[in-house]
C-alpha cells in the first residue's frame, strides 16, 4: 500500500474526479520509480482507462474553475501545473510502429497495454488511485526487483522496443548513468544490434538525452556505454577518433580519449554548467588532426586549441546544438585552455595576465576550472606542482584585476572616435588602429586612460600615413 507515500495533493483530486467519471486511474512511470527510490520528481503522469483529456478537465475543475488545462488532442493528452509539479494525463493505449518512423499508431488499450509500451521495467510500474484496490502497486514486469538489482531492462522484446523507438537506446544509457544502474545483457546486446536505427531520430532529440548524460555526476560512464554499444559513433565520431596511443622510437603520447573522459568527470563534479562540460568534452578534439612526430622532441599537437574551436562550430551545427552565445562560450574556452599553465611556464608577466583577463572576460573562472580539470597525470608530484602553479596564476589575476579592472574591458577610444579623428568610413584601418591601442594598454606601454589612448591613437594613425582632422580629444 502506497497511500502514505502519495503526498502530493493532486492524487486526492484525481481520485475524486476518476470516481465521478467511473474511470480507473493510476499514477505511472518515472514518478513511481522515483517514489520507490526516494528521489524527487516534479513530473507526475496519470493514466486512466478512459479519456485522459476528460479526466484532466474534471480534475482541474475540482481544483479551481480558473485552472487552465493544456490539451493536445492529436496525442490524446492534457496537462496543467499544480503545486510545483506538471501533471500529465493520458488514456491507456497500445502502440504500433512503422519501420521508418518513431511516431506510433495509437489505439485505446488496457492498463496492461499501456505498461507494455513503456521503455523499461523500472518505468512500467503503476499505483492505482481508486477502484477496488486503491494505492496498490501494479508491477507486471518486476520493475521493483530490477530497482533492487540496479538493472535497466525492457518489459518486452528489446529488439522490438528499440526498433520501434530508437531514442529508447539513448534513454537506456541515460538512466544507467543517472541511477548508476547496469544495462541488462540481453537489453545491451539489442542496443548493439539496433544502433544504426538511431539515424532516424532527430539530432535535437538525441542531444536532449546526451545533455542529460553530461549533466550526470560521472558522464564518462554514459559516454563509455554509448561507445561500447555503437551509439556514440552515430553522432559524435570525432570523440572516438581520440582513442589510442601511438609510439615511435619508444616515444608515445597519452590516450586522449581516456584523458578527455577524466577531464569531463572532473568538470561535472565541480559544475552543473553543461556547456562547460561540452568545453571539456571538446577541448582536445583536434589532437588527431594536429598530431605530429619529431624525432628530437616527440609528439606534438600544435594549434589543436585553434583547430578545435573551429571543429566545435561544425559539431554544434551538425548536432543542432545552439549556435549562439553557447557556442561562442565553448569555443572561447577551447581556444584559451592552454593559456593559464603557459603563463607560469613562461615566467608570468602582468601584460600576459592582462591579456588573459581581457580575452576570457567573465568566463575566466570557468576557464580556470577547465584548466585545473585538465590535470590528469598519474604522477602525484606533477599534479601538486601544476596546482601550485595555478595558485600563482590566480593570485596574479586577483592583483591585476584589482588594479586594472579588465574583465569585459573595452579600450578608452572607440571605432567611432577613430573614424571622427581621421574622417574615415568603417574599414580595416579603423580596426587596426583600435587593436594597436588595445595592445598598447594590455602590454603596459600606455596607461589605461582616455587621454593616453587618444594620444596613442593619433600617433598610430599618423604613422600609417593618415592626416587627423580632429587631433584633439575635446574638439
Amino acid at each position: 500500500m502506497y497511500e502514505k507515500d502519495l503526498k502530493h495533493p493532486i492524487y486526492a483530486y484525481v481520485r475524486r474526479a476518476a470516481d465521478e467519471l467511473g474511470y480507473d486511474a493510476y499514477v505511472v512511470g518515472g514518478v513511481v520509480r522515483d517514489l520507490v527510490m526516494r528521489r524527487h520528481n516534479t513530473d507526475i503522469d496519470i493514466v486512466t482507462v478512459g479519456s485522459g483529456i476528460e479526466l484532466a478537465n474534471r480534475t482541474a475543475a475540482l481544483i479551481s474553475p480558473d485552472l487552465h488545462v493544456n490539451v493536445y488532442r492529436n496525442f490524446g493528452t492534457a496537462q496543467f501545473p499544480f503545486e510545483g509539479s506538471i501533471i500529465e494525463f493520458v488514456g491507456a493505449r497500445r502502440e504500433s510502429y512503422s519501420r521508418d518512423s518513431r511516431k506510433p499508431i495509437v489505439e485505446d488499450g488496457t492498463l496492461e497495454d499501456d505498461q507494455l509500451r513503456r521503455d523499461f521495467t523500472i518505468n512500467a510500474m503503476a499505483i492505482s488511485l481508486n477502484g477496488d484496490h486503491p494505492y496498490t502497486l501494479v508491477d507486471p514486469f518486476n520493475g521493483l526487483q530490477d530497482i533492487a538489482d540496479k538493472i535497466i531492462r525492457t518489459p518486452c522484446d528489446p529488439d522490438r522496443t528499440f526498433s520501434d523507438d530508437p531514442l529508447r537506446m539513448m534513454r537506456a544509457v541515460r538512466f544507467a548513468t543517472q541511477l548508476n544502474f547496469t544495462i541488462y545483457p540481453e537489453t545491451f546486446e539489442a542496443i548493439q544490434r539496433n544502433a544504426e536505427r538511431l539515424d532516424i531520430i532527430s539530432k535535437e532529440r538525441i542531444m536532449e538525452e546526451f545533455n542529460k548524460i553530461l549533466h550526470c555526476i560521472r558522464p564518462s560512464k554514459g559516454i563509455r556505454l554509448l561507445d561500447d554499444c555503437g551509439l556514440l559513433e552515430r553522432f559524435l565520431p570525432e570523440l572516438i577518433a581520440l582513442k589510442g596511443v601511438q609510439s615511435i622510437n619508444g616515444k608515445g603520447h597519452k590516450d586522449n580519449y581516456l584523458h578527455t573522459l577524466e577531464v569531463v568527470d572532473n568538470v561535472a563534479m565541480s559544475s552543473s554548467n553543461v556547456w562547460l562540460v561540452w568545453a571539456a568534452l571538446l577541448h582536445d578534439i583536434a589532437k588527431p588532426v594536429t598530431k605530429r612526430f619529431d624525432p628530437l622532441h616527440g609528439w606534438s599537437f600544435h594549434g589543436h586549441e585553434v583547430v578545435g574551436a573551429k571543429m566545435a562550430s561544425k559539431i554544434f551545427h551538425r548536432l543542432k546544438l545552439p549556435v549562439n552565445e553557447r557556442l561562442k562560450y565553448v569555443q572561447k574556452l577551447i581556444n584559451l585552455h592552454l593559456r593559464p599553465i603557459a603563463l607560469v611556464e613562461d615566467n608570468i608577466t602582468d601584460s600576459a595576465v592582462r591579456r588573459l583577463l581581457f580575452e576570457a572576460g567573465d568566463d575566466i573562472d570557468d576557464l580556470m576550472m577547465l584548466c585545473e580539470a585538465d590535470i590528469t597525470s598519474k604522477n602525484s608530484d606533477k599534479i601538486k606542482r601544476y596546482h601550485k602553479n595555478f595558485e600563482i596564476v590566480r593570485d596574479k589575476m586577483v592583483e591585476i584585476e584589482e588594479k586594472d579592472r579588465l574583465r569585459n574591458w573595452q579600450p578608452p577610444v572607440s571605432g567611432e572616435d577613430i573614424m571622427a579623428a581621421f574622417a574615415l568610413s568603417p574599414s580595416r584601418t579603423v580596426g587596426d588602429i583600435k587593436d594597436a591601442v588595445c595592445n598598447a594598454i594590455l602590454d603596459g606601454d600606455i596607461e589605461n586612460t582616455r587621454e593616453a589612448a587618444w594620444k596613442f591613437m593619433i600617433e598610430t594613425g599618423v604613422q600609417m600615413g593618415l592626416t587627423p582632422v580632429n587631433p584633439n580629444e575635446n574638439e
